[in-house]
């Protein structure tokens, strides 16, 4: 093997080496951080329609949870079907008094209609239907974007391009050094969930710091004190597809470590879905 013997010569050829690189990614990424971030969420406000497979990691009260599930999902008119080992749930707005409709995969073995918002369908899990897709968290992202202003790039910055879910991304990092906890105080007809949305943090991470509460159903008294987080997250690992501008791979950390992760797999955007995929009848489904 041919080696540099003059360190002088070897050192500049590092140097160009390391240049070429840096010219190299500049070509293949002409895009600026905030360039991608605000892209992305103008795809998410573009999107009509999604069909893919989730894999999701949360941490909850005896460790971490994993689950896996199929989807289908129109944002306008919003209705998802889901289906997860055996379970299937449909939901429609504006139908079934807006519950989701459930086949269980154990007992009672019949057809169930849940509040998603109700215990049932919240117990343990950080997220509801109505965060189901990618508008949550594109909305929680242009928050963090927007709040920043001239200072985004103190806390937004790209550290390349991976092949994620077996899709080109951009590898976007957001480091939150002000994370932390702060008092605040309960107004008059706030929930855990109204709280959390009001400030752009996540309701389980409230529940999790004020271990007095229960679950999300607690009855808050205008006066009562808890303690917040100051963002959704201390750090944030952005995988945003090169092709859709959409996240394919969210992970999120407090200062506990790993908080959730959400992957997307097979992703198909704007696919044509029958109206009938909608529904409990469809030839497919087993309800």
């Amino acid at each position: 093997m041919f080696k540099f013997k003059n360190k002088t010569l070897k050192g500049f050829f590092f140097l160009l080496f390391s240049s070429l690189c840096l010219v190299s990614f500049a070509q293949k990424t002409p895009y600026h951080t905030k360039d991608i971030v605000f892209k992305m969420i103008k795809s998410i406000n573009d999107l009509e329609r999604l069909k893919y497979s989730l894999k999701i990691i949360e941490r909850g009260k005896k460790g971490y949870n994993y689950y896996e599930s199929s989807v289908k999902l129109n944002r306008k008119p919003r209705k998802i079907y889901l289906y997860i080992k055996g379970i299937e749930l449909l939901w429609v707005d504006g139908w079934n008094g807006n519950k989701a409709y459930v086949k269980p995969n154990s007992f009672p073995y019949v057809n169930l209609s849940l509040d998603p918002l109700g215990f049932l369908m919240r117990q343990d899990q950080h997220h509801t239907l109505n965060e189901m897709g990618v508008d949550y968290f594109g909305s929680v992202i242009r928050y963090i974007a927007t709040k920043y202003g001239d200072k985004f790039d103190q806390y937004f910055r790209i550290e390349g391009e991976e092949r994620i879910n077996n899709r080109p991304c951009y590898k976007i990092i957001i480091d939150n050094k002000d994370f932390g906890y702060e008092n605040y105080t309960v107004g008059d007809n706030e929930s855990i969930t109204s709280i959390a949305r009001k400030l752009h943090v996540s309701e389980y991470m409230i529940l999790e710091i004020n271990p007095k509460l229960n679950d999300y159903f607690d009855i808050l008294k205008r006066g009562q004190v808890l303690k917040v987080p100051t963002a959704y997250a201390k750090h944030v690992t952005l995988y945003i597809d090169q092709l859709y501008f959409l996240p394919i791979s969210i992970k999120i950390l407090d200062d506990k470590g790993l908080f959730e992760q959400y992957d997307y797999h097979f992703l198909q955007v704007n696919p044509k879905i029958d109206d009938a995929e909608f529904t409990k009848d469809y030839k497919d489904y087993k309800f």
